[in-house]
Formats: C-alpha cells, sequence, structure tokens
C-alpha cells in the first residue's frame, strides 16, 4: 500500500513546515504495511524480522518464544521500523500486541518523537524495597495477613482509588501536587512526604526536566495544562499519589535468594540486596494523571494529522508522531516529563508507606530502597555519538558497567539493577547487564509478557485452579479471588524468558525473589 505526504503550501504550522523540509521527511514518502515475514534465526536466541525498505528488525528469543510473538505483535513491530524517523526496533522476548507498537519493544529515533511507544502509563516503573526481615519471621500466615492488612490500609489498589480509601495514606494536597509533577523526587517533596531522601539516589531518574531542559518548561506548561478541561480533576488525580491501581500493577512481599557464583554475590551487595531476606517489589505507573496526558496528546495529535490530511504509518492513528523542535513535540515531551515525575514520587512513597506497614507489624523492621527502574519511557541517550530518542515500551534500562550514564553513580563499576517481574509462582528476577546488552540497544524485556490476552484468559482459565495453586505455593493474596487474567497462565514461560536473555548475551540473574504474599487489585486493568 502506498502513502504519499501532501501538505498544502497554505498550512503554516511548524510541524507541517518540517514534515516537508529536509529535517522531517520529504514530500513524498512511500510506506508498507507487508504481510509479516518470517524471522531468520541467527544464534540461538536472536534473530532478525526483515522488512522491504529498512535493515530488519532486532529480535531477541529462543526459538520458543520467537513462537509466541503472533503476526498482530510482528506487523507493528514491521510498522513501527518503517514509520518516519524511525533507526532501530528491537523486539523483545516478552513482546505481544500495544499500542501502535508492540508492548516489549524498543523504539529508537533522533527526529522524531512517538507518544504510542510511550503509552498511556507514562513511566510504568518497578521498585524494589530491601528490608532486614529474615524470612522466617513471615512464615505464619497470621504474620503476612497482618502485613497485608498494613499495607492496604496505606496503599489502595483498583481503578480511580487514592488517598480517600486507604485511612493511612499521605494526602496530597493540589500545591504539593503541583510541586511534585514539576520537580520529581526533589530534596522538598521527598521531605514533604517522609520519603528518604537518599533514595532519590537509587532511582534511575529521580527527576525529569521539560525539552529545554529546564523546570521553567513544565511550570509553563502545567498552567496551559490546568486550563483544559480534561486536566479538571488535576487535584483528584493527586489523590491517587501513593497507590497501585488495577491490571498488572501489584505490590509483592518477596524473599531474596541471591545466585551462588561470586559474581552475583558481588554485585547484589553493591546492589544491596540481602540473601534470605525480605524485600517488596512494586509495579505501577503514573496513574489518572499520566493517562489523562497520554490521551490529551493522542486526541491533540490524531487531530492535526487528520486535519493537515497527512498519512498515518502503516494507517495507524496509534503511530501519531511529532518532529523534534516543534511545538508538539515540544509539549509532548514536557506532559510525558509531567508524568514521568508523578510516577517517581508514585513509586518512592508506596515504599515509604510499606515500610511504614512493616514497622507497625514488625516493630524495629528498616528497610533501603536497590532501584527504582522504567519500562515506559522515551529518554535522550547518546547512541553512536549522537544524542537519540529512545522509546521502551514494556523494555528495561540495561546499561553495563562502565557505561557513560552510570558514571559517579554507585554502579559504575557492576551495572545497574535491572528488575524483572515474572510471575508469583515462579517468581522475579534481579539482573545485571552484560556488554551484549549494546546489540538490544542497552534494554532488555521489563517482565514475562502476556501469553494470554485479557478477555481470553478469564474464558479459558479456571478460577479454582489458580486459587489451588497459589494455596500449594503458600502464596497469600488480598484478592478474595485472583484475577484470572493476572493468573501466571496468562503469562510466557519465564525460565525460557530468562533463558532467552540469558543466552543472548544481554544481562545476567543476580538473584530470584520468590512471592510470599501479593497487594493485587481484581476491578478493570487501567494500564
Amino acid at each position: 500500500m502506498r502513502f504519499v505526504f501532501f501538505i498544502s503550501a497554505a498550512q503554516p504550522d511548524k510541524l507541517a513546515r518540517k514534515l516537508t523540509s529536509n529535517e522531517g521527511i520529504a514530500m513524498h514518502t512511500t510506506l508498507h504495511k507487508p504481510a509479516p515475514t518470517k524471522m531468520i534465526a541467527t544464534g540461538e536466541a536472536t534473530a532478525i524480522l526483515p522488512t522491504e525498505t529498512t535493515p530488519p528488525i532486532k529480535v531477541i528469543g529462543t526459538e520458543a518464544i520467537r513462537d509466541t510473538f503472533d503476526d498482530v505483535c510482528l506487523q507493528q513491530a514491521i510498522n513501527s521500523r518503517l514509520a518516519p524517523g524511525v533507526t532501530d526496533v528491537v523486539l523483545n522476548p516478552d513482546a505481544h500486541l500495544g499500542y501502535g507498537a508492540p508492548v516489549g519493544c524498543v523504539m529508537v529515533s533522533p527526529t522524531h518523537i512517538y507518544p504510542g511507544p510511550v503509552g498511556v502509563d507514562i513511566k510504568c516503573s518497578m521498585s524494589l524495597l530491601q528490608l532486614d526481615v529474615p524470612a522466617d519471621v513471615i512464615e505464619d500466615r497470621q504474620t503476612r495477613r497482618a502485613l497485608i492488612s498494613a499495607i492496604c490500609q496505606r496503599t489502595p489498589t483498583g481503578a480511580g482509588k487514592g488517598q480517600r480509601s486507604a485511612k493511612k495514606s499521605r494526602p496530597v494536597n493540589r500545591t504539593l501536587g503541583k510541586q511534585l509533577v514539576i520537580e520529581g523526587a526533589s530534596e522538598s517533596v521527598c521531605q514533604q512526604l517522609g520519603i528518604p531522601a537518599e533514595w532519590a539516589d537509587r532511582c534511575e531518574d529521580s527527576f525529569h526536566l521539560g525539552h529545554d531542559d529546564t523546570r521553567d518548561a513544565l511550570g509553563n506548561r502545567l498552567d496551559v495544562l490546568l486550563a483544559q478541561r480534561h486536566m479538571s480533576n488535576f487535584s483528584d488525580k493527586m489523590s491517587q499519589l501513593g497507590s497501585y491501581g488495577g491490571g498488572n500493577h501489584f505490590g509483592e512481599c518477596e524473599v531474596v535468594h541471591v545466585a551462588e557464583d561470586d559474581r552475583s554475590r558481588s554485585v547484589a551487595e553493591t546492589f544491596g540486596l540481602r540473601d534470605g531476606k525480605v524485600a517488596f517489589l512494586s509495579h505501577c505507573g503514573s496513574r489518572g494523571f499520566g493517562h489523562n496526558l497520554a490521551s490529551g496528546q493522542f486526541k491533540t495529535l490524531q487531530q492535526k494529522f487528520s486535519k493537515w490530511d497527512i498519512p498515518l504509518p502503516a494507517g495507524d492513528r496509534q503511530l501519531v508522531y511529532a518532529p523534534l523542535g516543534t511545538s508538539e513535540a515540544d509539549d509532548y515531551l514536557d506532559d510525558m516529563a509531567l508524568g514521568a515525575n508523578f510516577a517517581t514520587a508514585n513509586h518512592l512513597l508506596i515504599n515509604a508507606l510499606v515500610l511504614e506497614a512493616f514497622q507497625e507489624v514488625l516493630p524495629g523492621t528498616t528497610g533501603s530502597l536497590v532501584y527504582f527502574i522504567s519500562h515506559n519511557i522515551a529518554r535522550k541517550e547518546n547512541m553512536d555519538n549522537r544524542p537519540t530518542w529512545v522509546h521502551r515500551k514494556g523494555a528495561t534500562r540495561a546499561f553495563p558497567a562502565g557505561h557513560y550514564a552510570l558514571r559517579e553513580t554507585p554502579f559504575a563499576d557492576s551495572g545497574h539493577p535491572i528488575l524483572l517481574p515474572g510471575n508469583p509462582r515462579d517468581g522475579s528476577a534481579v539482573m545485571v547487564a552484560d556488554a551484549g546488552a549494546e546489540k538490544a540497544c542497552f534494554s532488555v524485556n521489563h517482565g514475562a509478557g502476556r501469553t494470554l490476552g485479557r478477555r481470553h484468559a478469564n474464558r479459558v482459565l479456571d478460577q479454582a485452579t489458580i486459587d489451588d495453586e497459589f494455596e500449594q505455593h503458600d502464596i497469600l493474596s488480598n484478592c478474595r479471588f485472583y484475577p484470572k487474567d493476572e493468573a501466571p497462565a496468562a503469562y510466557k514461560d519465564f525460565e525460557e524468558v530468562l533463558r532467552s536473555v540469558k543466552t543472548a548475551g544481554l544481562a545476567s540473574e543476580v538473584a530470584r525473589l520468590k512471592a510470599r504474599f501479593v497487594i493485587k487489585d481484581a476491578s478493570k486493568a487501567d494500564d
């Protein structure tokens, strides 16, 4: 199928001008939408997916994992690779159908920004809190039930739920909300929320700046947004700070099992992992505030593409874009930063509240943040000696020892922690990047990845079987019935996913986390 760009000379907007200039896209551009071709293996856990007109898509995954990629996922990868300004696409082992681009992919462009590969949950992330509690202390089910209750009194779950749903939460007023979405985990924000200030040093990014690398840009953009109808509920969205939401978001109490080799033990010490002790893993993002920002951006850009009759990549409304340097790109980058700052504060507050809950049930408990790392974000990074935007949709940054971005951090000589959730039955993993991560644009998957869609899982999985499995593994939950669409059987084989990453030379496992209880919500997904 051929698409031809046509933009009237009477359209003066900067985006339209740039689309027809040498900086953006040529005036006549052909975008093909071929049927997905077969992947070609290049190793035990690597392959390529050819396209008709560009270098191929890099694929990470064993043959068993590659068999989990359906035609729609592969088509989305091809559409993304052929989109304007895109120089690289990587398909990770957890890849599955996403918004425009597959979940579990990396998309690189030095010239364009794409909201779709970031998605509606801006800076959805993982964090891990290491506690000094020995594993045997939480063997008692009554103790675990008390911990679940104490945590749920502080950190609500469920779509739309916020501080009013948790009697021991931290109230966040409008003034503090405005400050934290502009500043992220600044010293002042942390102090007001009762977050240990040193935790900001254990974040992939403790704050995000505006398109021009200033906070002023975010303040100005927030003023504009607050005058718009879709942001009239700003105060309500700030009341969701310190909450998980629904869907695949969770909090999970773990026991840390550090691998026995020398490298793993050394790296674990650098990370602050404590073998045989309890830790707490959290997965959530920017909640309703991020959703408002993202959906507003999609609507605005889609309207402009329609107004100017600009062809969409492969005709997909979810692959709208803006050339860097345009006002549209600046607005999106500012909105993404505002959402990302909320997500950062949200995670750190959840961890502070979880530590408080443990201290209520087990007085004297201490804890420290291992790391906070995102998997729904676009970041400006240097690749091939030039700045470029790396879009990670359901993909996690993987910088090995010696990477320039880790200078003057605690992880300069080890690589930073990679937090990969699996499922409660099979556990989750803490990994560290190897030099081979460069082949995947310094990225790895963000977890196991879905193998059953939510509706399909709800139709075919048996509730009694799921609940019996949790009972057999002695894993407790706050849910009366664990959600079928979040059951381990709805996700890919975690061991095979990890084997793909290790065999491809991207990262090594440092520790396995074994679940003891899960904080989850059974309401409709909001991810």
